[in-house]
């Protein structure tokens, strides 16, 4: 069965793009009226979602229904493909959340599509508050190769990616291990000085998660461990486009330095996104999101997550930035499916996987509008 759609490619061009079964056929040139006001673009891949909709990936009691929820919610927003990420826990804890992703795989289709791996965030972070973030300070603990294997085994081998933080002991070893085992090594939640950066890098160290973020509220001018990893080109890094958690100005010198082919854009959605205005009772206290997307500790201006997804943030990194969609559709869709090693995702070409994306895009106001959203060549989504 194949299914046929029409668009503008991210460079302006008339093109007819042809499915068959869960790949793409072809890509032709198409007319301008065929085209009209639509665009064609590669399907969205997120690498840092710990909740969407109501649904929570580190809930207390797991569900496998969390995934499948998940799945469906972000296909309006363009998500083609997601990593789950669990976040700092007991080993127990962490475990259960695993095997749940886990099991909603091997049981729906759509899920097992949609999943490009896991993200497990921690618990090798920082102690410190600031680096720490929202991470429990006492599930932080230092690196064990023995518990990463209980993880991966816990999530039926789906462990795509591993955030951790590279001064801890025994870390770069750790980061080693993880790269001859097929496990993207990321560096996050840190307090890591420039030896430290450098060696996790040499170790295998490939991506900076939410650069920016996950640190402290004041650094030393020079030295420190935002600017070493923006300089270090073996490094990607993953940006929160939200406005919240990144100023407009830091999201155009970062993107600037790394070029966008080594930017990704990720949402880092909390179970609050997709869901109205209003305050939520976290496991930690009281949150609040706000009108303008803001997902806040009640009552004060720390963050506590993000409500963001990225459709939104590819509109809004093309504003702050200043690049064009093809750039910025490359960071939420090639650039991240590439760190994975899925060479097959964030193409238009035939040959590709057919996750793809039909939207209305206006550049005055930095709005992309999902009309239609396909996933393994299947029509998922309609608005």
């Amino acid at each position: 069965m194949s299914l046929t759609l029409t668009g503008r490619n991210v460079f302006g061009d008339p093109v007819a793009v042809t499915a068959s079964g869960s790949l793409i056929e072809s890509v032709r040139p198409a007319s301008d009226a065929a085209a009209g006001d639509l665009w064609i673009l590669q399907g969205f891949v997120d690498l840092q979602v710990n909740g969407y909709a109501g649904h929570d990936f580190n809930a207390r009691r797991p569900s496998g229904d969390a995934a499948a929820a998940v799945t469906r919610a972000l296909w309006p927003r363009g998500v083609t493909r997601f990593c789950p990420t669990i976040c700092t826990a007991s080993r127990e804890q962490m475990i259960a959340d695993l095997r749940a992703v886990d099991q909603a795989c091997r049981e729906n289709a759509a899920v097992n599509h949609a999943v490009a791996g896991i993200h497990v965030e921690g618990p090798y972070i920082a102690p410190e508050d600031g680096p720490r973030g929202a991470h429990p300070k006492d599930h932080v603990r230092d690196p064990d190769w023995a518990e990463v294997e209980a993880f991966q085994e816990a999530a039926g081998g789906r462990i795509r990616l591993f955030t951790l933080a590279p001064e801890r002991p025994g870390a770069v070893d750790l980061i080693e291990r993880l790269s001859r085992a097929g496990i993207v090594p990321a560096i996050g939640h840190t307090n890591a000085g420039p030896g430290d950066i450098r060696a996790a890098v040499d170790a295998g160290a490939r991506l900076s998660t939410h650069l920016g973020n996950g640190a402290h509220a004041v650094l030393p001018r020079h030295p420190n461990y935002i600017w070493d990893q923006l300089a270090a080109d073996g490094l990607s890094a993953s940006l929160i486009v939200d406005g919240h958690h990144l100023p407009p100005a830091v999201v155009k010198t970062f993107v600037r330095a790394k070029g966008p082919q080594r930017c990704v854009l990720v949402s880092d959605a909390v179970w609050v996104a997709g869901q109205p205005p209003g305050t939520y009772q976290f496991l930690s206290g009281p949150v609040e999101l706000t009108a303008d997307g803001a997902v806040r500790v009640a009552g004060t201006p720390y963050l506590a997550g993000s409500a963001l997804d990225l459709a939104a943030a590819v509109g809004n990194v093309i504003r702050f930035a200043g690049i064009g969609l093809a750039d910025a559709v490359q960071m939420a869709s090639r650039a991240p499916a590439s760190l994975l090693g899925r060479l097959d995702l964030g193409l238009l070409v035939p040959g590709a996987a057919a996750d793809l994306i039909l939207a209305r895009w206006t550049p005055e106001s930095g709005r992309l509008e999902v009309v239609q959203t396909v996933a393994g060549g299947e029509v998922v989504y309609t608005r």
